[in-house]
């Protein structure tokens, strides 16, 4: 993650109050902070970190500016949402140990409905990926996996509910980047019509409707996860979190690792060890290890295959490697179990 210094911000910034007597005494900063130095995530323009001038602590501000569209379906400003969404878990008490939830530290619908929460200074999933494949770090890759899914085990076991899996989520979620491909990124109507019938044949499998609903995180690519010193992990970004099937949150990051490793060394197969060790390691918190691990990996290629197509749809990815995708997306949604 890379930032961009902006400079102080300003006294009179309404902003610069709410962090000095609101945000500051929850960090154990008795004395008034003497002002802000501001940067800016490169990922989104509506990101900032703000750094105390004396270095007493450092705070992430997520801001929903004024006229922004919200996505179909919400009823209020995602940052209003993560902010409860944080409080839940944290109330769940799943803030403890190895495991790092991101603190909410304020939400304030009259500065732009800024969410304040705190600072992890981990180091980002995606870079440990990275060090796997380009230093040959792939044992350190392995340990942080095991980690990363034994935090998912615990939030999706402790979380599950008595009601089943509602695929008609994901199913529509899946037409959505169908027809976002066809609309922005100039897929052809047959290649569609090739998904939406794959998407018919999972959507008649009762192994996609018959789970418990969990919690999930909703996004859990590498760029929302960091790692510390031993298996310490490190999870923010939660607005998206809802009810869904496990496998939602597992065939992301497969998914991720699929696109990591085959945007980098070109080979569909290379991530494949580490995919099976996330998995087999997330299994080892059931009674029965093996048939949790059946359980999960039929339901996998769908949504890892989905998760393909995610990627697929965005724009800073050129003509080649999106057809690789498509293609690598079209091997597993045919895995039909």
């Amino acid at each position: 993650m890379h930032l961009h210094y902006l400079g102080h911000l300003p006294p009179d910034d309404p902003l610069d109050g709410y962090l000095r007597f609101d945000i500051a005494p929850q960090l154990g900063v008795h004395r008034t902070p003497s002002g802000f130095r501001v940067f800016q995530f490169d990922f989104c323009r509506d990101v900032y970190l703000y750094e105390e001038l004396g270095g007493a602590f450092r705070v992430v501000g997520k801001f929903f500016p004024p006229g922004r569209r919200m996505a179909p379906g919400l009823v209020r400003p995602p940052t209003e949402t993560e902010f409860q969404n944080l409080t839940y878990l944290h109330r769940l008490g799943l803030n403890n140990g190895s495991f790092r939830i991101t603190r909410p530290l304020g939400y304030n619908p009259w500065l732009h409905c800024v969410l304040v929460v705190d600072h992890f200074d981990g180091q980002p999933l995606g870079e440990v990926i990275h060090q796997a494949i380009r230093q040959d770090r792939r044992n350190r890759l392995f340990r942080k996996l095991s980690a990363l899914a034994e935090f998912l085990a615990v939030l999706h076991n402790r979380t599950a509910g008595d009601w089943t899996v509602d695929f008609s989520h994901p199913y529509d979620y899946n037409g959505r980047l169908i027809e976002s491909l066809v609309e922005k990124r100039g897929m052809a109507r047959s290649e569609a019509e090739e998904f939406y019938h794959l998407r018919e044949n999972w959507r008649a499998r009762t192994c996609m409707w018959e789970d418990r609903r969990v919690l999930v995180h909703g996004d859990a690519t590498p760029s929302n996860f960091k790692v510390g010193p031993g298996r310490e992990v490190m999870v923010f970004d939660l607005e998206r979190m809802a009810w869904a099937d496990r496998v939602f949150d597992l065939g992301r990051l497969a998914g991720e690792l699929k696109h990591f490793f085959l945007q980098e060394t070109g080979d569909p197969w290379a991530a494949e060890p580490f995919i099976g060790h996330f998995l087999w390691e997330y299994c080892g918190y059931f009674p029965d290890r093996r048939d949790a691990f059946r359980s999960i990996t039929r339901r996998i290629p769908y949504y890892l295959g989905i998760t393909l197509l995610r990627i697929a749809r965005n724009a800073w990815v050129d003509w080649n490697y999106r057809r690789r995708l498509l293609e690598e997306a079209k091997q597993n949604l045919r895995a039909i179990p």
